[in-house]
This record gives C-alpha cells, sequence and structure tokens, in this order.
C-alpha cells in the first residue's frame, strides 16, 4: 500500500505542476494574439458543432472533467497543455497498470491462497491480463480525445474505441468463464460425476456460443443490422443442417446421452449387439473395445435411439442354477441336502441372506432337480465369479461327502422280439 501511496503523490505533482506551468504560457500567448473574431462568428461553429457532435461518452465526460478541472479551451486548436496532458494521460494508465498487476492483483492471489475454494486461485489470474488491458486502453483512447483532430480521424477513434472497450470486455468474460467451466470439470472429476466425460466439449461449444454472441454484439454496437446478417445466415443454416442431417442427430444423441448420463468411460455396456468398454464419448460416435480387443465405433445417434444396458451398474448380481441328482437318490437324502445347501448359502459371507432359495422343483428327464438361486452382494464381476465358484466347489463336497452322484444324461434301451433274443444269445 505504500507502494501505491508513493505513485499517486509523485503523479498528483507532477500533473498540477505541469498544468500549472502550462496555463501561464497559454495565458501569456492568448494575450498577444488579436482578438478581432466577432461573437456571431464565434458562436456559429460551435453552434454546428454541438448540433452534429454525439453524445458524449462515459471516456469523453472524464477528459472533458479534467480540460476543465486544468482551465483548457474546449474549442481551438491543440495548445502544449493539451499535449501535456494527453501525455500524462498515457504515463496514468502505465503506472495504474503497474500498481493493479504487481500490487493489487498480488494480494488478491494471497488472499485466494488462504481461502478453501480453488475457484479464485483461477478466476484471479484469469482476470489480471484482461484488467491490465482495460486500463491501458482507457489511457490510450483518453490521451486520444484531449487532443482536437479532425472529425474523420475522431469518427475512427470513436469506432475503434468502441471496438477495443467491446473486445476486452469480452476477453474479460471468456476468461472468467472458462476458469469458471475448469472449476466444474475439476469438481465433476473429484465426485467421479457422469457429466465429468463430456465437459470438454461442453466446454468448447459453450465457449464457441460466448465469442459469437460477443462478436454479434460488437457488430451491433457499431451500427450495423445484426437482424438482417443473422437472416442471411439462417439461410445459409438452413441448407447446411439440409446437407449435414446425419451429423446433427449425432449431435443431438451426444447432448441426450451427457443429459441421462446412461454410461461414462470405463464402463461396459450393451448397446446395438455390441458389448464392451467405453473408450471414448465424442460428439459424433462413442467407440467400445469389445472383448475380443476389437474397437467399435457407434454413432451418438444410435445411443440415442437403441437400449442400452449397463453391465457395470449392477445393484447385486443374480445367480440361478439347476443341480441334478440321479434317480436312485431317495427322499430323506434329497430332504437332508436341501438342508445342507441352505445352510451353505447362510453362512456365505458374500450371499445377500434374505434372498437365497433352495427347492427341489422337479422330475427331469434323467435327474432330480434341485434348484439354487442366490443373489451376490457385490456388484462386482470378478468378485461374482470368485463367489460363484466357491460355492460350486462347496455344494460338490457337499454332494460327494452325502454319497450321493450327480445325473448324466442317460438312456435305457429294452430290446424284445426274435431278432432281440438272437443277438442276445450269440453275445452270450
Amino acid at each position: 500500500m505504500k507502494r501505491v501511496r508513493i505513485f499517486s503523490l509523485l503523479f498528483c505533482l507532477f500533473f498540477s505542476s505541469s498544468v500549472g506551468l502550462l496555463r501561464a504560457a497559454d495565458g501569456a500567448a492568448g494575450q498577444a494574439q488579436p482578438a478581432a473574431v466577432s461573437p456571431a462568428a464565434a458562436t456559429a461553429p460551435a453552434t454546428v458543432a454541438a448540433a452534429s457532435a454525439p453524445a458524449a461518452d462515459l471516456l469523453e465526460r472524464l477528459v472533458d472533467t479534467v480540460l476543465v478541472w486544468c482551465n483548457v479551451p474546449n474549442s481551438g486548436g491543440n495548445t502544449a497543455t493539451h499535449y501535456v496532458i494527453s501525455a500524462l494521460f498515457l504515463v496514468a494508465a502505465i503506472l495504474l497498470r503497474h500498481v493493479v498487476t504487481n500490487i493489487i492483483f498480488r494480494i488478491l492471489k494471497k488472499f485466494a491462497e488462504r481461502t478453501e475454494t480453488t475457484l479464485d486461485d483461477k478466476l484471479f489470474p484469469a482476470l489480471e491480463a484482461p484488467t491490465a488491458a482495460f486500463v491501458m486502453v482507457v489511457g490510450i483512447f483518453a490521451a486520444l480525445k484531449v487532443l482536437k483532430l479532425p472529425s474523420d480521424v475522431d469518427r475512427l477513434i470513436g469506432y475503434g474505441s468502441t471496438v477495443a472497450f467491446s473486445l476486452v470486455l469480452f476477453w474479460g468474460l471468456l476468461r472468467a468463464f472458462n476458469a469458471v467451466l475448469d472449476h466444474a470439470h475439476e469438481i465433476a472429476l473429484e465426485k467421479q460425476m457422469g457429466i465429468a466425460a463430456f465437459m470438454p466439449w461442453i466446454k468448447k461449444a459453450l465457449l464457441t456460443t460466448f465469442v459469437i454472441i460477443g462478436l454479434l454484439l460488437v457488430i451491433q454496437s457499431l451500427g450495423y443490422n445484426v437482424k438482417a446478417i443473422l437472416g442471411a445466415a439462417g439461410i445459409g443454416g438452413l441448407a447446411f443442417a439440409l446437407a449435414a442431417q446425419d451429423t446433427i442427430s449425432n449431435l443431438f444423441g451426444s447432448f441426450v446421452v451427457a443429459t441421462d448420463q446412461p454410461f461414462k468411460i470405463g464402463e461396459i455396456i450393451k448397446v446395438a449387439g455390441n458389448t464392451g468398454t467405453v473408450e471414448d464419448i465424442g460428439l459424433r460416435s462413442t467407440k467400445l473395445r469389445l472383448v475380443d480387443k476389437s474397437l467399435v465405433v457407434v454413432p451418438n445417434k444410435m445411443m440415442a435411439a437403441e437400449a442400452i444396458v449397463n453391465l457395470s451398474r449392477f445393484a447385486q448380481r443374480r445367480v440361478e442354477q439347476i443341480i441334478g441328482l440321479s434317480y436312485d437318490t431317495t427322499a430323506e437324502q434329497i430332504e437332508a441336502i436341501l438342508a445342507d445347501l441352505r445352510g451353505l448359502l447362510a453362512a456365505e459371507d458374500g450371499v445377500d441372506k434374505g434372498t437365497s432359495d433352495v427347492f427341489f422343483i422337479e422330475y427331469a428327464e434323467s435327474s432330480l432337480n434341485i434348484q439354487i438361486v442366490y443373489y451376490a452382494i457385490s456388484p462386482d464381476y470378478r468378485k461374482h465369479l470368485e463367489l460363484r465358484e466357491r460355492i460350486n466347489l462347496k455344494i460338490m463336497r457337499t454332494i460327494t461327502a452325502r454319497g450321493l452322484s450327480m445325473a448324466f444324461p442317460t438312456r435305457t434301451v429294452l430290446l424284445d422280439g426274435p431278432i432281440a433274443k438272437q443277438l442276445l444269445a450269440k453275445k452270450n
């Protein structure tokens, strides 16, 4: 803060002393000049100028206030005072730019380091360059408006100031918007949100829209008819849309995927007969790596139209299987093995206890069938396979311990008649 006060004090002293000296010089020069101009001739050009001059903007008001404070005439040609004040505006802009970048933003960055959020850590550095550029633009155009220039040049300077201030303003807003989107992307990645995979192209789309709106506003501020430009662009856009229907359908499909978030990168999905891991989600298509390591590119319009099965988002995994015992198993043995299997599932930690069922369900063609149904608590596919393998081995050991055997398809053929008796006789 001491450096700010020192710069301000030096600038005020230099500005005041320079203006005081130039006032005296201009007063002496004014006394030496003849005053032969009539009041009507003096007021007529001023009246025409006042009628034709556009309304002064904020910067012009600032310059006029400084000129009035310095008692500098607003009509006639440029004097030495005009040039000195113009130079002082440039010097003030340079000094203020130094204060803003090296002092104020340094304090803001240190303050941002002590806050919990990381948004300000990105926002302040992003706004530093646009703020410094804004200070310099104010100083440059203020210095130019001090000088009395020809009307054509003054009009060009007015257009230039409009464009310069608009561009600097939109540059600052664009960098701030970019910092906010980057912060949102980091939060989405940290919280493992599904929209994190779509944030890069969402950011590009929003920034492109922001830039287009900014350019249209700048064009409108210069006095052009933006509606006519948009009308012409609409006709060309219609022709472009007819020629790019598939591309637009894929873009809408990508927005549907971004909104519903049926899957994210790294998950296993099944869509349109293809089952694989999602490797990339783009604006036009989604890439799947299949089990055989081949790559399938699925258009996003198909993602929006087809049913998608997300195999990575199981709440639990259901197992249903049939155990067939041979027909020489007695009813008492089946009752015992059912009790053993129910106890086996109840003792397994990876099985949801309230959903397991074991029942003797049918007399099949070659076996007495027992149905076993249970749910694995963990939705992870590999853990599900490990649990299923562990339970299957325990089932085999339990059946073997009971002295039972699993059935396999068998068929008994009975031979009868004279020919069958002759065959049996020959065999014996």
